[in-house]
């Protein structure tokens, strides 16, 4: 798909490629459960392994591998828990697997900084997989598959993206953040929160799932929690003087560059839906 893309614009692959993935992904969420669990799985093995090669060129060495195969074992835990097939119990499985990392370093003799190993590989684990095992958390309430909610916050981050960045190429004026995100403009942010909070608005009126208060509360930390994931992710790419986390999406970058937003929102999505 890269290769064919490549005769058109940035922007022009920017759209085709966003429009392409956004609407793998709303079948996907929309069809079954299953079709959904095949995507985020994908998506959260995929990233893991970019975390992995970005930390690598920063000349880190984490167990790529056996990191991912954990980050998987959570995600794949975490949807036959939720979706009521498991018992809760075999969440602590994950205990003694994760555990082996220290004893695979052990063995490892040519490792000189253990230290820095072992904190890198449960960094990929802690910033990738546990944020997309959440959304399993937000997409069964309780046991039942509610497709709107998982839906709905894509489509609020999604909204919350397409208004920053036009808002920012045709007003963007006063820098956000310029030391991380030269780019980024408080105009920008303020086009994406309208966008946000109108779609968390008309979430409200097609779903009836929620009240809107909730919803609105669901818009607001994405936004925030978009904006913040974003510079995050600008600030590790910033340490190792690279723009993008990959090429696997035109236009676009790589998995993180698309997801940053989500990885850091769905944990404060998740504590704010179970304790609101």
């Amino acid at each position: 798909m890269a290769s064919i893309l490549n005769k058109y614009s940035n922007f022009t692959q920017r759209v085709i490629a966003g429009m392409g993935g956004a609407l793998v992904i709303i079948s996907g969420i929309c069809f079954s459960q299953w079709s959904y669990f095949i995507i985020f799985f994908s998506i959260t093995i995929v990233t893991q392994l970019e975390f992995y090669k970005l930390v690598g060129l920063d000349g880190m060495l984490p167990l790529k591998t056996f990191g991912t195969i954990c980050g998987g074992c959570l995600y794949l835990l975490s949807f036959f828990i939720e979706s009521g097939q498991i018992d809760s119990k075999y969440y602590f499985v994950l205990f003694p697997i994760m555990a082996c990392v220290y004893l695979i370093y052990l063995y490892r003799s040519k490792e000189v900084k253990p230290f820095r190993g072992i904190a890198f590989t449960f960094l990929g684990i802690l910033y990738v997989a546990i944020p997309f095992s959440l959304l399993n958390v937000i997409a069964f309430t309780p046991g039942k598959y509610t497709f709107q909610l998982i839906l709905g916050s894509l489509l609020i981050l999604w909204s919350n993206d397409t208004g920053a960045y036009f808002t920012g190429v045709r007003y963007g004026r006063r820098k956000l953040f310029e030391r991380v995100s030269p780019k980024k403009s408080w105009e920008g942010s303020v086009g994406g929160l309208l966008l946000a909070m109108t779609m968390a608005y008309a979430l409200y009126y097609t779903t009836g799932i929620m009240d809107l208060w909730r919803w609105m509360g669901i818009g607001l930390i994405i936004v925030i929690g978009g904006t913040y994931g974003d510079l995050v992710e600008s600030l590790f790419k910033r340490s190792i003087e690279i723009k993008d986390s990959g090429r696997l999406i035109p236009g676009h970058g790589g998995f993180l560059d698309r997801f940053d937003g989500l990885l850091l929102s769905a944990p404060f999505i998740t504590a704010f839906l179970k304790i609101f």
